[in-house]
């Protein structure tokens, strides 16, 4: 009877006693990590780096071109570069320096024109023009007088020189001369009755010899 009483009471105590909980499920493998988005400012590119060193160094070019002329001489550049900007645009282009060289009377073609505008790396303002000016004084890239000489002197007879033969020549030859450019040039020139042309006188003139003398 006991044993039956023992019996009950165990078998009570199992049907009171909690189901044992569930085993956890395991825990989700951990997401693979993103690298971090970076937050500061991107590095320069190559090009963005060489960009702003060329920018610096224009900059000190600009600069130091102005220390090789005296504050009088950098005046004079200024004024002789508004004189010679005809639009006032703050730069000189092909028209500029058209109008420039037919107020002094100088022969150019176009090719000349082209010529010089290309011997600035951009549009000429006037530090350009500076750097410029700076390259002749220099010594590089001085006309040949002699050459210049050389050829007017083909065409002189007793120190005059037959103007038309000379506008056939500058029309028909090597950088040929518009009618225009001729006319333009011959406005500014001493042509006597006879059209002649005095041989000294235009050898100075496309020279600047007269004006240094004047100096």
């Amino acid at each position: 009877m006991a044993d039956k009483e023992k019996k009950k009471k165990t078998k009570k105590k199992e049907e009171a006693a909690p189901a044992p909980a569930p085993e956890p499920e395991p825990a989700p493998a951990p997401a693979e990590e993103k690298p971090p988005t970076p937050t500061g400012t991107p590095k320069e590119s190559g090009s963005t780096r060489a960009s702003s060193r060329g920018s610096r160094k224009a900059k000190r070019t600009g600069s130091s071109v102005f220390s090789m002329f005296t504050q009088k001489q950098v005046a004079e550049f200024k004024e002789a570069f508004q004189l010679m900007d005809h639009d006032k645009d703050g730069v000189i282009g092909k028209n500029d320096l058209r109008a420039t060289f037919d107020n002094v009377g100088r022969l150019v073609t176009d090719k000349e024109l082209d010529d010089m505008l290309n011997e600035a790396p951009g549009p000429i303002n006037f530090t350009q023009l500076l750097n410029l000016f700076a390259t002749r004084m220099s010594g590089s890239g001085s006309d040949d007088d002699e050459t210049v000489i050389a050829a007017f002197n083909t065409f002189d007879v007793n120190g005059k020189i037959d103007g038309e033969r000379l506008r056939h020549a500058l029309m028909t030859y090597g950088d040929k001369f518009t009618a225009k450019e001729v006319n333009d040039a011959y406005d500014n020139m001493y042509i006597d009755d006879k059209g002649f042309i005095d041989t000294q006188s235009l050898i100075a003139m496309l020279t600047g010899a007269g004006d240094e003398e004047e100096e």
